[in-house]
């Protein structure tokens, strides 16, 4: 379908595809294997001015939106989405400074996120905190001229291979949810320290660690917006960045189809490819179907929320939900497709349905989401009721 994209987008299509075929697609494979973080690769989408398409201009980035990063993830969620999340994380870890960072943050941090010179991560997660974000137990005290920082963040992404990382901690229990602030840490930091990497069952060329402060000391400008309005940042974060996890389902459901669909005209039973049987024709046409209706979904809601950025955690929550849930059943009925030879690692669809879970999980799980959507539903129709 012809989506009608700029000549610019047409261009980061483009470039983020070329990134894919020639850097990705060959080692993902290894990546996997290895457990090994994509350095080189992201090395080639800097030298691409992949990293800058979030950042404003004046900053040394593309001053591009939501669809132009959804764009750029579609694919390389194509090739493997280990390394398209390594690569999202490290824009989910800038957008804090991005929404609410001073002039002089801003100056600090962006130009070198930008260029790809400095990889960012986000930590949030904790052991219980993590769909619940009220529960979190790391904080930070002022002391004089600095933030003195304790607690743990857990399953972060990037962990131990960013150098920019925007935290969240209590700053005033007493509070509440008002009583939540956001921070800048940066590798090095005094106290500040990763844990070892986690085993996962897929995007393992993602690094995933605990991030442990202990009287980790930071310069009190590195406070980002006004103390208290941590949770306002984490909301507008999360609802910025969920498109680009549906978009990297969308990549992954794509590469699944093309996968099972070549599959399925090589393999012959009973004198005739299986793509000939009604029965494998059905399985391929609605991954298409799903995976289209999906594409729509991600692409409408990426243009809403650069056109109304007031109001996106509605469509944000059920692009995640749909494109995600779609990708995980799309890499499913590929496998099946495929059979005996879609369940061995010498086909990529194996690793593919592996990865496929985590985008139900991550940056909220899709329970979350429904719960999200059913909300803003029941704030819709409240005001219907009322002025009827």
């Amino acid at each position: 379908m012809d989506y009608f994209l700029s000549e610019e987008q047409k261009m980061i299509v483009e470039t983020a595809r070329q990134i894919t075929n020639e850097y990705i697609i060959p080692h993902r494979a290894a990546l996997d294997e290895q457990d090994k973080f994509p350095r080189t690769i992201l090395n080639a989408m800097a030298q691409a001015d992949l990293f800058g398409i979030p950042v404003p201009e004046e900053f040394g980035g593309f001053g591009g939106g939501c669809l132009d990063i959804v764009l750029a993830l579609e694919q390389l969620g194509r090739g493997c989405i280990g390394v398209g999340t390594a690569f999202a994380a490290s824009s989910l870890g800038i957008y804090p400074i991005l929404q609410a960072g001073s002039q002089e943050m801003r100056e600090r941090y962006l130009p070198d996120a930008a260029a790809g010179k400095k990889f960012a991560a986000f930590g949030l997660t904790e052991a219980n905190a993590g769909s619940d974000a009220s529960g979190i137990q790391t904080t930070a005290v002022l002391d004089g001229d600095e933030w003195v920082v304790n607690g743990t963040k857990q399953w972060i992404t990037n962990g131990g291979e960013a150098q920019i990382y925007t935290i969240v901690a209590i700053t005033d229990r007493s509070k509440g949810p008002r009583g939540a602030s956001m921070l800048v840490v940066e590798e090095g930091d005094p106290g500040f320290s990763c844990g070892p990497k986690e085993k996962k069952m897929g995007i393992r060329a993602s690094s995933t660690t605990e991030l442990i402060f202990k009287d980790c000391r930071i310069p009190k400008d590195r406070l980002i917006g006004r103390k208290g309005t941590g949770f306002i940042t984490i909301m507008k974060t999360l609802d910025s960045s969920r498109p680009g996890i549906a978009a990297l389902g969308l990549g992954l459901a794509q590469a699944a189809l093309d996968e099972a669909a070549c599959y399925a005209k090589q393999r012959v039973q009973f004198g005739k490819p299986i793509i000939a049987f009604q029965a494998v024709q059905h399985m391929l046409a609605d991954m298409a179907i799903q995976l289209e209706a999906a594409r729509a979904l991600v692409y409408g809601a990426a243009r809403h929320i650069d056109a109304h950025p007031q109001n996106m955690s509605k469509v944000s929550s059920m692009c995640k939900v749909f494109a995600t849930d779609m990708a995980m059943k799309v890499a499913t009925d590929a496998v099946q497709v495929m059979g005996g030879y879609g369940y061995m690692r010498e086909y990529p669809v194996e690793k593919m349905m592996r990865d496929a879970k985590i985008l139900q999980i991550y940056e909220g799980t899709n329970q979350i989401q429904r719960n999200v959507v059913g909300q803003e539903l029941n704030k819709e129709y409240a005001r219907v009721s009322v002025n009827g």
